[in-house]
């Protein structure tokens, strides 16, 4: 069976920066996993197919984080949170996924707490006078 896809190479995230998010999609399962009262009684490789959803989502999130961070000045505070946030992110999403409920629900925290962090950083961007970006690259 051939594939119809194309594999693009870009390394420097160049058209990645320009898709938007799905984040109804996103939110819709993060709200869903987080609606689970204790275990829902799935099967292992479906809550690590729910973790692997929720850890792609995460990192597209932390993506626009850290985009939207760079358009603060480096020493501003907002820029400074965002950047302790993405270390904690990256840390959090180098661990293992398990297909265990708990492992879905924590990485559906992170993406919820990704996108609350990427909304104050847009109003703070969007608040700054004249052109928001930093010289520091």
């Amino acid at each position: 069976m051939t594939s119809t896809h194309t594999v693009l190479y870009d390394p420097q995230g160049r058209i990645e920066g320009k898709l938007p998010l799905d984040r109804e999609t996103h939110q819709r399962l993060v709200a869903a996993v987080l609606a689970w009262a204790g275990d829902p009684g799935l099967h292992p490789s479906e809550y690590h197919q729910i973790a692997l959803q929720l850890t792609a989502a995460a990192r597209a999130v932390a993506d626009d984080v850290r985009r939207t961070a760079e358009q603060l000045p480096v020493d501003h505070p907002a820029r400074i949170l965002a950047e302790h946030i993405l270390d904690e992110t990256r840390h959090r999403l180098s661990k293992p996924l398990k297909g265990t409920a708990s492992c879905a629900q924590d990485r559906a925290r992170l993406c919820r707490s990704l996108y609350g962090r990427l909304d104050r950083l847009t109003d703070v961007a969007s608040s700054l006078p004249g052109p928001r970006r930093s010289s520091a690259r």
